[in-house]
């Protein structure tokens, strides 16, 4: 889903071009003819969807400065980059001041706004993606952190926000990768326990001879290897919360242990002569069906009773397909920053690709699957053919390769070290090549005799070899390289050897 820039310009020739760039790279174009306009705009319920704003700093109304002081308060972290043909140092100083992020000289080149729109989007993915770290990490994520407008995400939240009012054991069910624990983390965030600890504990993956140990703790000395005091999981969330993950694998003698633990509110570290008074709030997990674990005995049911007070069951991904485009210009903007490339969202067949996808891995799948496509794309906007296996399993046909023109392909000047230099496909910018030999056909048929009728060299067949391969793969080396069946710097080499490389201007 592409993301939608506001464009804010008295000047309907200034709007129509600024329109016709943002729409060519991708983004979808939203006008308003002056700053008052662009306010109404933005306080609309389309204003939420806008992601960054292009605001002429001259308009007859409500001026840019004008804008950016209203807008400040309300829109803190909205992207704003002014465009101006005054181009002074005060300008310059007072858009700033107000709150502009970046400021573009008119007439802008497509390529400046283009970085700049990057630019922002980048900073912005950063930022969120920091606040939300600090607050998982201080214990404040809430509701409105999370991502989804589904019917069934509203359900949850809703049920989440009364169950946070109050002490009442939490059992939250769902498969695998459905975010139980994201869901545990909002529920804290919005109690009275919010910025106290929050400790996880994974019953499936915890040892068998030290299970007794890591919940409850233990003295020193108590047992072999035991050579200092440990203070367990439930001192460790006292006056927080404690997320069992996975309870259903909890081994049955320890699940007598957890009853008694929760219902006196004290524990009985390993080895110690007197009981430790906890205060915590449980919240459980499970991807397993506890009523039926009880029916056959795996389960106690006794324990599932105090676990099941306020049950909230999490549907799986493929239930809920609205959440699914938010998530991934979610895991889109995450991956870009951290992946360091510039792609700016999706294409409209990729995503209703992977919105019909079944999903069975869940959130943790669509994760991954965007993660694997962010390392894969090189152009500026995720396509089919960055989800192969996705593509695959749908029998969806990935699109050819596209040609890049005759006349140029885009090829760098070549290092000398190009071999260890990553990341140099994705700086390539379109420089005229030599002219081909007479003799080359870029069709894709490579003759092996000459015009006197004679054999060909395996230089000249080489060479129209690497021509056509470079037209071909639109000048992406590292697909060339491979296609070919050659190394990089061995391919690199080649191109200087045959004069592909852009020539330096003397002087």
């Amino acid at each position: 889903m592409a993301q939608q820039i506001l464009i804010v310009d008295d000047d309907p020739t200034q709007r129509r071009l600024l329109e016709g760039v943002v729409t060519k790279l991708g983004f979808r174009a939203v006008q308003a003819t002056g700053g008052q306009e662009g306010l109404e705009v933005l306080e609309s319920p389309q204003g939420a969807e806008v992601s960054v704003v292009l605001l002429d700093l001259k308009m007859p109304d409500v001026d840019g400065l004008g804008v950016l002081t209203q807008l400040r308060p309300q829109r803190p972290t909205l992207p704003v980059i002014v465009l101006t043909a005054q181009a002074g140092i005060e300008t310059v100083v007072k858009a700033m001041r107000a709150g502009a992020d970046d400021f573009i000289v008119k007439p802008a080149s497509p390529e400046r706004v283009r970085v700049s729109i990057q630019n922002a989007l980048k900073l912005t993915a950063l930022t969120g993606e920091v606040d939300r770290l600090r607050k998982t990490t201080a214990g404040n994520f809430g509701f409105g952190d999370l991502i989804g407008e589904s019917g069934a995400m509203g359900e949850i939240v809703t049920l989440g926000e009364r169950g946070a009012q109050s002490n009442i054991p939490i059992l939250i069910t769902g498969e695998s990768g459905v975010g139980k624990e994201i869901v545990a983390r909002a529920i804290q965030g919005a109690g009275d326990r919010a910025g106290k600890p929050f400790v996880t504990v994974n019953c499936g993956a915890l040892p068998e001879n030290l299970v007794e140990s890591i919940l409850f703790g233990h003295e020193k000395g108590a047992f072999t290897g035991a050579h200092e005091k440990h203070t367990g999981k439930f001192q460790e969330a006292n006056g927080g919360t404690l997320f069992l993950d996975e309870i259903g694998e909890l081994r049955p003698d320890m699940q007598v242990k957890l009853l008694r633990a929760l219902q006196e509110g004290e524990v009985d570290p390993v080895g110690s002569k007197r009981p430790v008074k906890v205060d915590i709030r449980l919240i459980s997990a499970t991807n397993k069906d506890l009523e039926a674990l009880v029916q056959t005995g795996e389960f106690r049911e006794d324990l599932f009773y105090r676990l099941n007070v306020f049950p909230i069951h999490i549907p799986p991904l493929r239930q809920r397909k609205d959440d699914v485009p938010l998530l991934i210009d979610h895991f889109i903007g995450r991956f870009t920053v951290e992946e360091n490339k510039k792609i700016i969202g999706i294409d409209a067949a990729a995503m209703e690709m992977l919105r019909q996808y079944s999903w069975p891995g869940n959130i943790r799948q669509l994760e991954n699957t965007v993660y694997r496509a962010i390392v894969l794309c090189e152009g500026e906007a995720l396509s089919i053919r960055d989800f192969p296996q996705i593509a695959h399993a749908m029998e969806v046909e990935l699109p050819p390769l596209e040609q890049a023109p005759r006349e140029t392909v885009p090829v760098t000047s070549v290092p000398e070290n190009a071999g260890a230099s990553p990341g140099l496909d994705s700086k390539l910018s379109d420089v005229p090549l030599r002219a081909p030999a007479p003799e080359a056909n870029l069709k894709g048929h490579i003759r092996a005799l000459a015009g006197d009728g004679h054999l060909r060299t395996l230089d000249d067949i080489e060479g129209e070899m690497i021509r056509l391969a470079i037209d071909r793969y639109t000048g992406h080396m590292s697909e060339v390289a491979r296609r070919l069946g050659i190394g990089r710097s061995t391919l690199y080499r080649k191109v200087r050897e045959l004069g592909l490389e852009p020539k330096s201007e003397a002087g």
